[in-house]
């Protein structure tokens, strides 16, 4: 579903960090065909090949982070979101330029959280909201699962 989701949204690529991940067969998209699914085994190893001059915005519940209604998406961006027993790692929250939360009481599962933050993305995108590059912009952008 997030895969897919990415694929509707205009990203340019998803990954995964850890070894959780299990492939769905509910891609009725293909969107495997459009969309590339780079694997990582740690954070470390994500971090050093992240792309040149890309901003990692950590997805995180908590109060250090800022709501994503306020928030104002950087061009070249890679949206990462933790586990949802045990959120971002204390290691990738360091890391992280931004972090911004969905508003709720208790956290959202990977694919929902995931498909909200792509989707404020792409709206405030179609609006025309200052700080929001095109979402199709050759440079990209990407979403990721740390796991």
């Amino acid at each position: 579903t997030l895969w897919r989701s990415a694929h509707v949204f205009g990203a340019v690529g998803i990954f995964t960090i850890g070894k959780r991940y299990q492939r769905q067969a509910s891609d009725t998209s293909r969107a495997w065909k459009s969309i590339p699914l780079l694997h990582f085994n740690d954070f470390d190893c994500f971090y050093t090949n992240m792309p040149t001059d890309t901003r990692l915005v950590g997805v995180e519940f908590g109060s250090s982070a800022k709501s994503i209604e306020l928030f104002h998406h950087p061009e070249r961006v890679v949206y990462l979101l933790g586990a949802e027993d045990h959120g971002l790692t204390k290691k990738a929250l360091g890391k992280c330029h931004y972090l911004v939360q969905i508003p709720g009481t208790i956290c959202l599962n990977v694919s929902v959280a995931g498909s909200i933050v792509m989707y404020d993305r792409v709206i405030k995108e179609m609006r025309g909201q200052e700080g929001c590059e095109s979402v199709r912009a050759p440079n990209g952008w990407g979403l990721g699962y740390e796991n």
